[in-house]
């Protein structure tokens, strides 16, 4: 048999995860994709690439694998926009993560299908097109709060990135503060899972060299989407964020009524 290139590096890919090498290529790629929509966006491509992946992997895989892939992604735009991180944010944010963490730790089921989905899609329309939330929502007990719910439902679920979103605009007119703190808020997020799944007994080794991959590839589509953030005007930024996040709701809105007939 002639030796190909191809073949050999379909036969690398295969060593990944697994999943097929055809699929693990595709993750890599999608992965770089939405790294940058993420980055020149805010808001977005978790949740695309959640999608995906929960197509082609296997249910008890999807939340973990996923979330040590948007460890890497959220951590590599928090460390290439650390200057425009709101520390004290994200210090009111971090203590209600940790008591998250702890409750997904011990409470480690899904939570009703469909009522969720409903309810996580309110709270961001609300947050784009209503009022505007108290004004105690925006000091740190409110963020304490949001930081506790939205570990717990991102444990739970993978679905948090929008609820923290919707938080983090309460409190940023510019986009680059609100893109950069909302990355370390994700970070701190994700870095969790590594934990509460080990407790739960999952085997990341099995998926290490896809994670890695991913995560790798996530780094470079987050570099050139930076680059596509700082030529969007702060308006059109604005624009593009609040209506990433209202297509999100939608598709929440129309997951949970699809879970609740089904139920």
């Amino acid at each position: 048999m002639l030796w190909h290139p191809l073949a050999e590096r379909h036969g690398m890919l295969d060593a990944f995860s697994p999943l097929s090498g055809s699929i693990n290529g595709l993750l890599v790629a999608l992965s770089a994709l939405t790294s940058a929509l993420s980055a020149a966006v805010g808001i977005g491509g978790g949740s695309l690439l959640i999608m995906v992946m929960a197509q082609v992997m296997p249910a008890t895989a999807l939340i973990p694998v996923h979330g040590m892939v948007q460890l890497g992604s959220n951590g590599g735009r928090a460390v290439m926009t650390w200057r425009h991180i709101d520390r004290g944010l994200l210090a009111a944010f971090l203590p209600g993560v940790v008591l998250g963490a702890l409750a997904a730790a011990w409470l480690l089921v899904r939570l009703p299908s469909g009522v969720l989905e409903l309810c996580i899609a309110a709270f961001v329309m609300f947050s784009c097109w209503g009022p505007g939330w108290p004004r105690g929502w925006l000091r740190r007990g409110g963020t304490f709060l949001a930081g506790a719910l939205t570990t717990l439902l991102s444990s739970l679920v993978g679905a948090s990135g929008p609820l923290v979103a919707a938080v983090i605009k309460q409190h940023f007119s510019e986009r680059l503060p609100r893109v950069a703190t909302f990355a370390a808020c994700m970070t701190a997020q994700h870095l969790t899972k590594a934990f509460v799944f080990g407790v739960a007994g999952f085997v990341f080794r099995e998926w290490l060299g896809l994670m890695l991959a991913m995560v790798a590839a996530g780094l470079v589509g987050t570099w050139l989407g930076l680059r596509l953030l700082h030529r969007l005007s702060e308006h059109r930024f604005d624009v593009l964020f609040k209506w990433a996040l209202t297509l999100l709701a939608l598709r929440l809105t129309w997951l949970g009524i699809q879970r609740l007939l089904a139920a």
